[in-house]
């Protein structure tokens, strides 16, 4: 299948302006990488900049589109509501400028009991501008918006 050819709104439960992932570029039970252009207009941009909050909203949207994706091409099923359960080891480098193109990568370390542990890491081009650890818990309920 080819990944970027993936409306990633049908991935998501989230809907616009609230998405902060632009394609689903590879995918397999082990690793998910989404890439994103950081507009002018995105609402965690603060002066000139995509914001802290919008990093970890954009790794957690990154879980939201593997576990999508699992559910629509492999378990046929609907999207389901994920929430953040923890952040841990949030290392910020730098935030992105408006304009640059962001590779969020993130390794499935667990999955138990509707939890997926997750090491996630940022790029711009090849230089790492952040990392983390993310727990993100699954609700058993489908999102309404994708059906």
């Amino acid at each position: 299948m080819e990944f970027e050819k993936i409306d990633i709104h049908e991935l998501l439960p989230q809907q616009e302006p609230f998405v902060m992932v632009g394609k689903l570029c590879h995918f397999d039970m082990e690793k998910t990488i989404t890439v994103t252009e950081i507009a002018s207009d995105n609402i965690f941009v603060e002066n000139g900049v995509f914001t802290a909050s919008g990093i970890i909203e954009n790794i957690a949207q990154t879980c939201a589109a593997r576990i999508g994706y699992v559910n629509k091409y492999i378990l046929k099923k609907g999207i389901q509501l994920g929430f953040i359960g923890a952040i841990r080891n949030l290392n910020l480098y730098r935030c992105p400028r408006i304009g640059e193109v962001i590779e969020t990568s993130i390794i499935t370390m667990e999955e138990i009991f509707g939890m997926t542990l997750v090491t996630a890491t940022v790029k711009v081009g090849d230089e790492v501008i952040a990392e983390s650890q993310m727990k993100i818990a699954l609700s058993e309920m489908e999102s309404q918006s994708n059906r």
